[in-house]
């Protein structure tokens, strides 16, 4: 229930415990850090709120009339209280923010995460760090479930009850093994034929398989056939892709290595005739519940993962 206004200011109870407690207004008024007259007006005006006399005024000293001393003591149990649910609060808070819960896709956690985490450790040495590694929608579920302070997602569709905020951007590329017909295509590979090629992909709900597909639906592709074979990490993706087994689009921050050694080779996706263009490029999103802010640790990771 909603607290009464007469009792709302429980700081000016606190003040007059202080006053019966040393016997001067400016004793009181010194150790709550304000002015005497500050502490006199404060007083002053809770007397009017109460319609009670609480103090005898006189040149020696403040002491509380008789109701003054029974409101005291009635406000001495509620300053207690107060002081407790401060005290439990504070150690919520600690407990809270000694401990990090974040679930990133997995471009993120494997490429980007680790290097955010040296800088957030640095802020807070003492802090415990877990990081779930999943698809976008398992992040999504996770975030709006409570089960992490924290989530990372690199698909383009979030569920409603998320605000979502870029922190990085990121470019898909189309790789091959370098001895596959299309590492000699040097005028790369039409939009349409992507389309028609079984790929090496990730699973349905992963955000770099539905950002792909989300391209290619922009792109004016409204059939797209079932991917080669599906695996559950960019890391058998890529080794899969190397041994032959077929096409991929990937990260470029997941390939940048193997295009390096030569392991895996880059393809360009070149425009169909009179059709839009393929953009691969894509918005990698930190995202928390609607209408709760960021607090603690959270808050310094999502600040590091901006810059």
């Amino acid at each position: 229930m909603p607290l009464a206004p007469l009792f709302a200011d429980l700081g000016s109870f606190d003040l007059l415990l202080s006053v019966a407690r040393l016997g001067s207004v400016g004793q009181a008024a010194r150790e709550h850090g304000v002015s005497q007259p500050a502490a006199s007006a404060r007083l002053r005006q809770l007397e009017r709120r109460l319609g009670i006399a609480l103090l005898n005024r006189t040149p020696r000293g403040s002491t509380l009339t008789g109701e003054g001393a029974l409101v005291a003591d009635w406000a001495r149990a509620a300053i207690d209280a107060a002081d407790a649910l401060a005290a439990g609060v504070g150690a919520l808070r600690a407990a809270h923010d000694s401990t990090l819960r974040v679930a990133a896709s997995q471009t993120v956690a494997e490429y980007l995460f680790p290097g955010w985490l040296v800088s957030v450790r640095a802020a807070h040495p003492a802090l415990g760090v877990t990081l779930d590694a999943v698809n976008s929608a398992d992040v999504a579920r996770r975030v709006l479930a409570g089960e992490v302070d924290l989530g990372f997602v690199e698909g383009p569709d979030l569920p409603s009850g998320l605000h979502a905020e870029t922190v990085h951007s990121d470019r898909l590329t189309l790789v091959v093994a370098p001895n596959h017909p299309w590492a000699r295509r040097r005028r790369g590979v039409p939009v349409r034929e992507l389309a028609e090629t079984p790929l090496v992909a990730r699973e349905s709900s992963s955000g770099t398989r539905r950002a792909l597909e989300s391209a290619l639906n922009a792109a004016g592709v409204t059939s797209i056939v079932p991917p080669l074979l599906e695996l559950s990490s960019t890391t058998a993706i890529k080794h899969a892709v190397a041994a032959g087994s077929g096409p991929a689009v990937l990260s470029s921050l997941a390939i940048a290595g193997e295009l390096s050694s030569g392991t895996l080779v880059e393809v360009t996706v070149k425009a169909d005739p009179g059709a839009a263009p393929l953009v691969l490029r894509r918005e990698l999103r930190a995202v928390w519940p609607t209408g709760q802010p960021l607090s603690g640790p959270a808050r310094d990771l999502y600040a590091i993962a901006r810059k």
